[in-house]
């Protein structure tokens, strides 16, 4: 059998256990309630690694890499900003979403971000709030879809639309099928499946370069003194500036609410500790890891066309025709784990929280089925008409909506008094400046885009906090 031959037999089977684990949880979800937060029954190791995979998508394996390989070792900043926001999330945010989810029954995060606001307002910002979902995952599930056509395109030569069209069409089914469940547990098989990733390529690639003193030596001997220093080769504030502005990608993670609804789902604060511990290995193992594939890689091979591909140039390179198909299966598995997780919460967006599934919980059902078809036709036609760098377009909707519901998420379980107005200039100027910051030149991903719109949004919370005296 040819390699491409060899890489679509495994993909095919790949996807058949994808759609029959969508079968298998259609027959777990018969309410609202089990379609967006699975019954809230999730156990550690589900919620653990799915939401790992959600919160990694095809930028960790194939974004991370990439810029590791052009960054050099101020990537490992990347790295740090990303695991502290993820710890900050599972120490702080997680137990009290996760009782404010049952006390108050709270079915997604615009439930939690509305709290107790009544009248125009509360109609304006629940607009808002959707629109703002709507948009930041379109561009975000098209960025994932760019990804699926980059892995096929490598894989068997095929056209963008063609293979755009059919990452598409896959996660679609087995979304609608079984809702959160089928999200869930499907995102814990690829999850496990880019840990596997995350120390098999890595590893071989040492291997390649001679160990670690080939390794060290080589990386030396191709990269510039900027590549080689931690501040990127900048020193004083502007060294500074550099080190927080990467750490800050963090703090997109408070906002995330394909990330946050699995605090809601969580069974109880058993499954909540132990969870803790295996998404704290789960990051550190791939995000280290990509990170040293894409420094390795630079050894390998000093020049390329796109960083981003670095990725698929080890596999081919360094394995077997099989082993390489189970290795291009994980970075669909990335980009799958990502696109199903915002379609569902997207969907919600429109079924639940704007009302149009109100009603019966069949038409509730199938209203969400039908917006995450909507929801996929415009992602795809995104992605072929509307195309961008996948760290780039990812970066943009992860600051989007970071800065527009993460420092309400705070003030909400930190209980704090907001005055109404407060409360939705804080999501419309946290959006809006994050979209500024994104198309105006020379800016994106800077530290100004990256902490700027975030600062804004919180801002305007702590200057409209009501006083004791409720004034």
């Amino acid at each position: 059998m040819s390699t491409s031959s060899v890489i679509l037999v495994t993909l095919i089977a790949y996807k058949i256990l994808l759609i029959a684990i969508g079968i298998w949880a259609s027959r777990r979800t018969h309410t609202e309630d089990d379609f967006f937060l699975g019954g809230r029954s999730l156990g550690p190791v589900v919620a653990a690694i799915s939401y790992s995979s959600s919160a990694s998508s095809a930028w960790t394996l194939l974004g991370m890499s990439g810029v590791a390989y052009v960054m050099g070792v101020g990537s490992l900043w990347i790295v740090a900003g990303s695991v502290l926001g993820m710890l900050i999330a599972w120490y702080w945010i997680a137990p009290r979403l996760m009782a404010a989810s049952r006390e108050r029954g709270l079915v997604t995060l615009t439930d939690l971000l509305l709290g107790d606001l009544t009248g125009q307002v509360r109609r304006i910002l629940l607009w808002s709030i959707s629109l703002i979902i709507v948009i930041s995952f379109s561009f975000y599930v098209a960025a994932q879809f760019q990804g699926t056509a980059a892995t096929f395109s490598s894989s068997f030569g095929l056209s963008m639309p063609t293979s755009i069209i059919t990452g598409a069409v896959i996660i679609m089914v087995y979304t609608l099928l079984g809702g959160f469940w089928a999200v869930s547990v499907t995102d814990t098989v690829q999850g496990l499946l880019m840990a596997a990733t995350a120390v098999l390529l890595p590893l071989t690639a040492l291997a390649a370069v001679g160990g670690w003193s080939g390794f060290i030596e080589g990386l030396g001997a191709v990269s510039s003194a900027t590549q080689l220093s931690l501040s990127a080769g900048n020193i004083g504030l502007a060294g500074a500036g550099f080190v927080i502005g990467l750490l800050c990608i963090g703090i997109g993670t408070f906002g995330q609410p394909h990330l946050l609804v699995r605090f809601m789902a969580l069974r109880d604060e058993r499954a909540l500790r132990q969870a803790r511990a295996l998404t704290l290995a789960w990051y550190l193992l791939v995000f280290l890891g990509m990170c040293f594939l894409g420094l390795v890689g630079h050894v390998l091979f000093p020049v390329t066309d796109d960083p981003e591909r670095i990725f698929f140039v080890l596999t081919e390179e360094l394995f077997s025709p099989i082993l390489g198909a189970v290795l291009i299966a994980a970075v669909l598995s990335a980009i799958m784990s990502t696109a199903d997780s915002q379609l569902l919460v997207a969907a919600s967006a429109l079924a639940h929280d704007l009302g149009l599934g109100r009603g019966s919980p069949a038409r509730a059902l199938l209203v969400s089925r039908l917006s995450i078809a909507g929801l996929v036709v415009l992602a795809v036609l995104i992605a072929l008409f509307l195309p961008e760098a996948i760290f780039s377009r990812v970066l943009f909707a992860w600051i989007a909506l970071g800065s527009a519901f993460g420092p309400l998420v705070f003030a909400r379980l930190g209980a704090c008094s907001i005055h109404p107005a407060a409360i939705l200039a804080s999501v419309i100027l946290g959006f809006a400046s994050a979209v500024a910051l994104y198309l105006a030149p020379n800016t994106p991903g800077d530290i100004a885009e990256r902490v700027l719109p975030f600062t804004i949004a919180s801002l305007c919370l702590i200057l409209g906090r009501k006083r004791e005296n409720g004034s």
